[in-house]
């Protein structure tokens, strides 16, 4: 099976945010994404699109060079969404998962996609009440579109860390960041990014699943980082939905600037940094189950484990000229603000506990978060000054 690679200009960037769709009234998810889609004049091309559930919609910005750009692109298709939303009692719901409603409940659409997904899948594709962030990074060349994908595999846990927004599943609190994570490894194709280095074996590698049922298109591959040769891109699909566009340019930032920094070490005389698969899969399970609290395992054997924050920490100082060089320093700049405010499982739990456990205050929390600039509502008690970016010695 042999791909052709669009042309796609160097580290521009595009995203994806799958958002689901809440009864304003009950909070719960409701299946109205084919009067919203209708109302929209929504279609496959277009910026609103249809997902695989009918209680959810996905919102895709262009191509742009710069993140501003791609966030400003989706902030007005949100605005539209929402408009119509609106009209028909809905809200929308930036989060990996609903906290509390059922998953079973969820209606998906018909066609044969979608037909063979729920055949195929059965009890585990019923479960796949999920929303994920997807950004696609530009690569001028199939030839950097493996080790960028490996690159950006190595990295997860800062993107899933970040995103996180999953802890609560069907009214129970998970004791996970990203539920969502564990639940979406589990269908076939899913999953960390098997290690290949020529774009050959990627060929073969999609011949052999076409061959043998697995796939019938190429994007029925559906790794957490892979290749997207249509566009011509790498496209990142670690993070879990999110609700504000500031942690939306976070990601997307961090995204460009990790690829735009692994392409100039391919072009260059340093060597890219590697950690073997099987770290790299611990790594993403740490990431899922303690977000930013996990201690990550790094390549570098002088200081083999760290906690996340300290080595997410170093890598934003690493990658401060690669983020002026593409226009996107203050939405890298905010992954350290999240890191110390919270990320969105953080505010959820406390908010939850703040409320008694009642989960109908999360939704409320997430509801008014999503569009929103950036999370407004603070961790609440001490501590919080101790994630704060250590100082330099002598700074």
């Amino acid at each position: 099976m042999q791909f052709e690679f669009a042309r796609s200009a160097r580290s521009s960037v595009g995203v994806e945010w799958e958002l689901g769709l809440v009864d304003s009234a009950t909070l719960e998810l409701t299946p109205a994404a084919g009067p919203l889609l209708a109302d929209l004049g929504a279609g496959e091309a277009t910026p609103v699109r249809k997902e695989y559930l009918q209680s959810m919609v996905e919102l895709v910005s262009g191509a742009h060079t710069r993140v501003g750009d791609a966030i400003a692109d989706l902030a007005d298709s949100l605005a539209r969404t929402r408009a119509a939303a609106d009209g028909l009692g809905v809200a929308l719901l930036g989060s990996g998962c609903h906290p509390f409603s059922s998953a079973e409940a969820q209606k998906p659409f018909t066609g044969e996609r979608y037909d063979r997904v729920k055949e195929r899948t059965r009890y585990w594709g019923r479960q796949m009440a999920i929303c994920g962030t997807h950004i696609h990074v530009g690569v001028t060349h199939r030839d950097q579109a493996l080790p960028v994908t490996n690159g950006l595999a190595r990295f997860y846990p800062f993107f899933l860390a970040l995103s996180a927004s999953s802890p609560f599943w069907e009214g129970v609190d998970s004791g996970y960041a990203s539920q969502r994570t564990m639940l979406f490894q589990q269908l076939p194709t899913n999953g960390l990014p098997y290690r290949m280095t020529a774009w050959s074996e990627f060929e073969a590698y999609a011949d052999e699943l076409a061959e043998c049922g697995m796939i019938t298109v190429p994007g029925e591959i559906r790794w957490d980082v892979r290749p997207s040769p249509k566009f011509g891109t790498v496209e990142n699909r670690t993070p879990d939905s999110v609700p504000t566009l500031g942690e939306l340019g976070a990601l997307a930032a961090l995204t460009q600037c990790l690829a735009e920094y692994i392409v100039t070490d391919l072009e260059g005389p340093r060597e890219v940094e590697d950690l073997p698969p099987w770290l790299v899969k611990e790594n993403k399970w740490r990431a899922a189950r303690y977000g930013l609290d996990a201690e990550v395992i790094t390549p570098d054997h002088g200081k083999r484990v760290q906690p996340l924050r300290d080595y997410l920490y170093e890598w934003l100082e690493r990658l401060i000229p690669v983020s002026r060089r593409l226009g996107c320093a203050d939405e890298l700049a905010f992954c350290e603000q999240l890191a110390i405010r919270g990320a969105s499982y953080e505010r959820q739990v406390a908010r939850a506990a703040a409320a008694g456990g009642d989960l109908r205050e999360v939704v409320s929390l997430l509801l008014v978060e999503t569009g929103a600039a950036s999370p407004f509502v603070p961790l609440p008690g001490p501590g919080r000054d101790d994630r704060a970016r250590p100082t330099p010695a002598g700074g």
